[in-house]
């Protein structure tokens, strides 16, 4: 079986294994060190430099069958059971979804949380969607991802003030590892998986176990070192001090992958990062977090991560992904760090591309009513329509001529309702949009997003209209919605009366294949409308905060008004 060893070139220990093949063979470089003797030492010494105290010398004269524990044979190897060090403890840095921890095999499972101590032996296990952040003792901070399963095995320090000895057993998934630089010659700190060996020393490293078997290895700082397993069966060891002739050197921006069948493959540079520039400062879908990037050459796969913080030690969204599509179930509004990373066909993840960007969907934009997408109208006439937001104090419509809007036309900032007449428009082709705005107790205006941008043109001659540019009025019986939507999606629509907030009793509940509806036999009155995004990914929003449209009854006055009730509710038909 091979292993692959990455970090500084350094014994661990100060001695080397290679001193006594036979010795090797009968211990694990996980459970014992191997020292070299030197002139000068004595048992009592070493116990004093290995464990807690020099009165222990006796258990390692018990180990290693010394008949005279003062007089030791100097290049003679003296193995010193790890398991007689002082115990170390690591701390949970950040936890997100379901971590859990057991300190013993016949334990139960118990959640982790934000600043617990995870003693020598604690098995964590990471659930989908869930991430957890760990820092060992010497300032090592491990990201275990999603689906992930690792044992802390080894938490202890070489002596009492010594440096400190770290084993992690990766049973599952992925892991990425900080290692701060340190002059501490004797430091160890390995991920282990049932295919290979991670000795580290001061970079900046992944490693990924794949269902497959074959581990993956990259390195975005530090010079590493690959070395099969298998030279330890020969007093080889993975962290000795100098490679075998079979190791591989790994430069900054190189990774390499360790075959099923041991096999360990050459050194290859780190595919290049995503393309980020595309994504926008800030992202307004309340329903689904959607990131597009394009395609990347060379790349089979893409592995991304959104995060709190720019280290990615607050991990939020995990994913792989087939392509540049990236959904993730929506956050809070804030501001997030995605990390978007291309693998390539060997199973390497490459270079990682990070890009802040902030989450602003409260409160919800109204949506589009009339016209319709690409509707034609006449000059002189014609309104721009949207659906109210219940809560919401103030409405901005914007007309363009681009879809960037980099200089809006028309600029209404606080309109009581979503409405806006487009009579004084010349003949021409613009873009609308809309958002909703809170009124703060400072009397200052909170804006949420702006929906899409929508198409609609004006035309002098009547002989230009399409039929769509008949618009219903507040009098008229038929209602049209449209929004943005992505690629595939479909949406499920529920409509509820005005006074129903909680659509406990719902009037229609339908599911559209189009980011439109359009009812023509609804009876006259208010109702509220929410919408859910189901995406071909599987993914499922929640519903939206409710928007309220007016349905009329067909009746109007001279004038063209709706005739209403006293209660100014519309008339409804016989």
């Amino acid at each position: 079986m091979a292993a692959l060893a990455l970090g500084a070139l350094a014994a661990l220990s100060g001695t080397s294994a290679h001193a006594n093949p036979a010795a090797a063979d009968t211990a694990s470089q996980a459970d014992e060190i191997a020292h070299t003797v030197q002139d000068g030492d004595t048992l009592e010494g070493l116990a004093k430099s290995y464990l807690d105290a020099p009165r222990q010398w006796p258990l390692l004269q018990a180990r290693n069958k010394v008949a005279n524990p003062r007089r030791l044979q100097p290049g003679s190897i003296v193995w010193i059971p790890v398991r007689l060090q002082p115990a170390e403890s690591a701390t949970v840095e950040f936890v997100h979804g379901a971590v859990t921890a057991k300190a013993r095999a016949s334990d139960a499972p118990a959640l982790v949380a934000k600043g617990g101590k995870l003693d020598e032996g604690t098995a964590l296990q990471v659930g989908p969607d869930a991430f957890v952040a760990v820092r060992l003792a010497d300032g090592t901070v491990v990201r275990v991802q999603a689906q992930s399963e690792l044992q802390l095995r080894q938490l202890r320090r070489r002596g009492r003030a010594g440096s400190v000895q770290s084993v992690l057993e990766m049973r599952s998934g992925a892991v990425e590892a900080s290692v701060p630089p340190s002059a501490e010659a004797f430091r160890r700190m390995e991920i282990r998986t049932p295919l290979a060996v991670t000795s580290v020393r001061g970079t900046r490293f992944s490693v990924e176990l794949a269902e497959s078997g074959q581990t993956t290895a990259s390195v975005l700082n530090g010079s590493v070192a690959v070395q099969s397993r298998r030279d330890e069966g020969l007093g080889g060891s993975a962290s000795s001090a100098q490679p075998s002739a079979a190791a591989a050197l790994l430069a900054p921006g190189q990774g390499l992958a360790v075959a099923t069948d041991g096999t360990v493959g050459m050194p290859r540079p780190l595919i290049s990062a995503p393309d980020t520039s595309g994504i926008p400062a800030t992202l307004g879908d309340a329903s689904i977090l959607a990131i597009n990037i394009p395609p990347q050459p060379g790349a089979a796969r893409y592995v991304a991560q959104v995060a709190q913080d720019a280290d990615f030690t607050q991990v939020l969204r995990h994913g792989s992904f087939a392509d540049g599509q990236l959904r993730w179930k929506v956050l809070d509004d804030g501001r997030y760090y995605v990390s978007v990373r291309a693998v390539d066909d060997a199973g390497i993840v490459g270079l990682p591309a990070v890009q802040p960007f902030t989450i602003k969907t409260r409160p919800v934009a109204p949506l589009h009513q009339l016209p319709a997408p690409g509707t034609v109208l006449a000059t002189g006439a014609g309104e721009l329509r949207c659906t109210s937001v219940p809560g919401v104090r103030w409405y901005r419509v914007q007309v363009a001529t681009d879809a960037q809007f980099t200089a809006s036309i028309k600029d209404e900032q606080r309109l009581s309702e979503c409405r806006l007449p487009v009579a004084d428009l010349p003949a021409g082709s613009y873009f609308w949009r809309m958002a909703s705005l809170l009124q703060m107790p400072d009397g200052q205006a909170d804006q949420g997003p702006f929906a899409p941008p929508q198409a609609f043109a004006v035309a002098d001659r009547p002989a230009t209209l399409s039929a769509q540019s008949l618009q219903a009025q507040d009098g008229d019986t038929t209602v049209r919605l449209n929004w943005q939507g992505q690629p595939g999606q479909r949406f499920r629509l529920q409509l509820a009366s005005a006074s129903d907030a909680s659509f406990d009793k719902i009037t229609l509940d339908t599911v559209l294949d189009r980011p439109e509806w359009t009812a023509s036999d609804l009876p006259a009155g208010e109702y509220l409308v929410r919408i859910q995004v189901l995406d071909p990914s599987g993914l499922q929003s929640e519903f939206s905060p409710p928007r309220q449209i007016r349905v009329g009854s067909g009746f109007s006055t001279g004038s063209g008004l709706p005739v209403s009730t006293s209660s100014g509710q519309p008339v409804g038909r016989p």
